[in-house]
């Protein structure tokens, strides 16, 4: 009996461990503003992204390699803004799935305004991506317009979580 229960934890332990995400968040500028300034007691950092950018899809392992490291600490917090068409939906969660992106993704759904919300995210951004922002204590700290090494991430981040 004991190696029966036994069994069957691993087996629960496994499933839960391979689940895969079923949903993603689909939001407006507006609501994506919220969600951001929702955080502000911690160092976010907001990547701006999508599934058919070549630099994005690359960066995107140092971001997750790093987003595990610090997902614990209690004063971090990652945000991947998925910026794929809403009819692509399927097609970022799937990615999601196969990527093992273990950040919070949100899509954003707002790309007839793209030239109203970018440069309220940052005046300098031309609309390319990838682009992260980093968001201290509600306070963008650091703006990076394009694909980010690991070594450049991770010295932004620790410079900002002290």
């Amino acid at each position: 009996m004991k190696n029966l229960l036994a069994i069957f934890f691993l087996f629960v332990a496994y499933a839960a461990m391979g689940a895969q995400q079923t949903e993603v968040s689909v939001m407006k500028y507006e609501d994506l503003e919220k969600r951001i300034q929702k955080d502000n007691d911690k160092l976010l950092v907001v990547n701006f992204w999508a599934t058919t950018c070549a630099p994005c899809v690359k960066e995107l392992p140092h971001f997750m390699e790093i987003n595990n490291k610090l997902k614990d600490q209690p004063n971090f917090k990652m945000i991947l803004v998925s910026l794929d068409r809403l009819v692509d939906k399927g097609r970022v969660l799937k990615f999601i799935n196969n990527k093992n992106l273990t950040a919070e993704v949100v899509l954003l759904d707002d790309i007839k305004r793209m030239n109203t919300w970018i440069p309220r995210f940052e005046k300098e951004w031309d609309g390319n991506i990838p682009v992260t922002i980093f968001y201290k204590n509600g306070e963008k700290v650091h703006f990076n317009d394009g694909e980010m090494s690991k070594e450049d991430l991770e010295k932004t981040i620790n410079n900002n979580l002290k």
